[in-house]
């Protein structure tokens, strides 16, 4: 075998061993990535559960059940948080996470929906928040109002924030924006009702709210 053949051979078996590495790398890390989609998928489904029987129990009995809202409101900022690391990690167009996105839009709406027949019912005054933003490269402010919003909600445990995709395909988020009468430019804020829209700093955010609405929610740090 001539040396110019042995060469040849050489450089085709050690070709053939990086196109078999990587392709068992790349089937590995698929199988990784598929694992990790059914477990994230797993994990919000069971708190999905959850989340939907702690709705029941609350619309049966909403004022016996008042102090369990906060706590409601807490477990379904954590769901919002997987859902956010499942989106950063998969893409926002994803299959399952657009399907998580709809089921926890829908449990937003919902818990929205019990807190003002709450507030209704046992005359107790949450601070409520809706929230509604761009991923649509049209919203340079966006990130900033989401970052200083999560900020608020971690300061004040109590306030009921709830953030929604102002472009988002689901007929009862149309339906919440056709009602609220939320229009572009975005963000938008409605705090308590009263819609602002834009953003510049958290401290306008903060004043925003109602007087004394923040130094009354009460804070768990």
């Amino acid at each position: 075998m001539s040396l110019s053949t042995r060469n040849a051979l050489i450089a085709l078996g050690m070709t053939v061993l990086i196109i078999a590495t990587v392709t068992y790398a790349v089937g590995y890390l698929d199988r990784l990535r598929l694992t990790e989609i059914e477990t994230m998928q797993n994990t919000i489904s069971t708190e999905t559960l959850s989340l939907e029987t702690q709705f029941s129990l609350l619309e049966a009995a909403p004022c016996e059940n008042a102090a369990s809202s906060t706590t409601l409101s807490s477990e379904l900022a954590d769901l919002g948080n997987r859902l956010s690391y499942a989106e950063d990690q998969l893409g926002s167009t994803n299959v399952q996470v657009v399907q998580l996105k709809k089921q926890y839009y829908l449990l937003q709406i919902r818990d929205y929906l019990i807190t003002k027949k709450l507030a209704a019912a046992c005359r107790v005054k949450p601070v409520i928040v809706l929230y509604f933003y761009s991923n649509a490269n049209d919203c340079k402010d966006c990130d900033k109002a989401g970052y200083a919003l999560s900020y608020l909600r971690d300061t004040y445990p109590s306030l009921r924030v709830y953030s929604f995709d102002y472009d988002f395909d689901l007929g009862a988020l149309k339906t919440l924006i056709a009602v609220s009468k939320i229009e572009r430019p975005l963000p938008v804020f409605v705090i308590n009702g009263k819609q602002t829209s834009g953003f510049t700093s958290l401290l306008d955010l903060e004043k925003q709210f109602p007087k004394g609405a923040l130094a009354t929610t009460s804070s768990e740090r």
